[in-house]
């Protein structure tokens, strides 16, 4: 039963990972239009319906999975073909050991909102996370291409830098929690705002979110790729659905480091000020509560929508797209808010729903601060130059590991006065 619950949950995250990388490519493309004062994917539609470009990201996938795939004639083809697979296995089996939620009690069963709640659950995600750099130097040696060589030892080099820094931002962490379980550093955070590690711990924040972006190869830091230098790097030769397990790896990397960086400094699934005992007193009123928010927002949005329509201005049938998510929108707010008419005077919870509702919320709350932060990835990206090689290299050896080192000694120094 347990194996059967394990499995349950990793094809559950796995899921999640693959529904959020299109989500977050047509994200990527939005954004990088709005920062660049341009437009965005507004062509590929479904019976004219482009829902705002996210119809692009559905034909991204239809077009890799049909495109031909093609092995260049002197590869090691094993190799060739395992080192995307490396890649984006590693991105999804670090969430293993991710506290998404409080654990539910249903009866006497506990069940945890996570794969595995290790002991040394921090050095899991470290142990994993750097076998990320196996896939992208496979991809760059098998392929027989001097492009792909290139990035590739880039690529060591670059993780070989960033990874002790990464490394060392976390001992602070580990010193004031006392535990390398993730959800005994969540726990010590707490709901308290002063009490996160991003107030307490600010230098050992900025040094690992600076490495992690060097660890996802994004933007400063993706010399790896290099399109002006390496044409597209390591995986200068790949098509179809391996280049696709690149492409996915990539984001499935964005969302696991914004995963950590929540759960590290940001509280994990914790709500700022509000405890989870206020929560658990007060479940109904705030079910109650987030239900009319809901249809209040669903009514205002689609209402929005509904006025942004206007006959003629393009002259086919993205003038109606507006009502075509709109209206529905509005529908689906005064059906609930009718719904809650009826029922509200008998509100009340089922056996275990409490405890389901508050994980629901909590995950929801993780959630959020995850794609703020995957956004955040975006941003930088179409914010910020590449770096020089010589550049990224004195950054990570000459500032941010001596940074790491006197972080620890003031922790260390700290945590021994208190």
């Amino acid at each position: 039963m347990d194996y059967a619950i394990a499995a349950l949950k990793t094809a559950s995250i796995f899921l999640v990972v693959i529904s959020i990388v299109p989500v977050l490519i047509w994200l990527e493309r939005k954004g990088a239009a709005y920062i660049q004062d341009r437009r965005g994917p507004n062509r590929a539609a479904i019976l004219g319906v482009r829902l705002g470009g996210l119809i692009n990201s559905l034909n991204d996938v239809v077009k890799l999975l049909f495109k031909e795939d093609i092995i260049p004639a002197n590869v090691n083809k094993p190799l060739f073909i395992l080192a995307p697979m490396i890649a984006f296995f590693v991105a999804t089996i670090t969430l293993a050991v991710i506290p998404f939620a409080d654990p539910i009690q249903l009866g006497s069963t506990k069940l945890l909102l996570q794969v595995a709640d290790l002991d040394a659950g921090l050095l899991y995600v470290f142990a994993v996370s750097s076998l990320g750099v196996y896939g992208v130097m496979l991809a760059g040696w098998a392929a027989n291409n001097k492009y792909s060589l290139l990035g590739g030892l880039r690529s060591a080099a670059q993780m070989v830098s960033y990874e002790v820094s990464l490394g060392l931002a976390v001992v602070g962490i580990f010193l004031m929690a006392g535990s390398l379980k993730l959800t005994d550093i969540v726990a010590y955070q707490g709901s308290n705002l002063f009490h996160w590690n991003i107030l307490l711990q600010p230098v050992a924040f900025f040094i690992f979110l600076t490495a992690l972006f060097a660890e996802t190869n994004r933007l400063p830091f993706d010399l790896p790729e290099g399109e002006s230098e390496l044409v597209a790097g390591f995986h200068v030769e790949y098509s179809s659905m391996k280049f696709a397990l690149f492409f996915m790896a990539e984001y499935a990397h964005i969302i696991v480091g914004s995963c950590i960086i929540t759960t590290l400094f940001f509280g994990g699934w914790h709500i700022p000020f509000v405890p989870v005992d206020l929560i658990r007193m007060n479940a109904e009123l705030v079910a109650q509560g987030l239900w009319i928010g809901f249809a209040i927002f669903s009514i205002l949005g689609g209402g929005l929508l509904v006025r942004r329509f206007k006959k003629g201005k393009y002259g086919d049938l993205r003038d109606y797209e507006p009502l075509v998510i709109g209206a529905p929108g509005i529908l689906i707010g005064f059906a609930l808010l009718g719904l809650f008419a009826i029922f509200a005077q008998d509100w009340e919870f089922l056996p275990w729903g409490k405890n389901i509702f508050i994980a629901t919320l909590q995950a929801g709350v993780f959630l959020a601060k995850v794609l703020f932060f995957c956004f955040f990835f975006i941003w930088v990206r179409w914010t910020l130059p590449r770096f020089r090689y010589d550049q990224l290299m004195r950054l990570g050896w000459k500032v941010m590991l001596p940074l790491a080192l006197i972080n620890i000694l003031v922790t260390g120094w700290v945590v021994l006065q208190s």
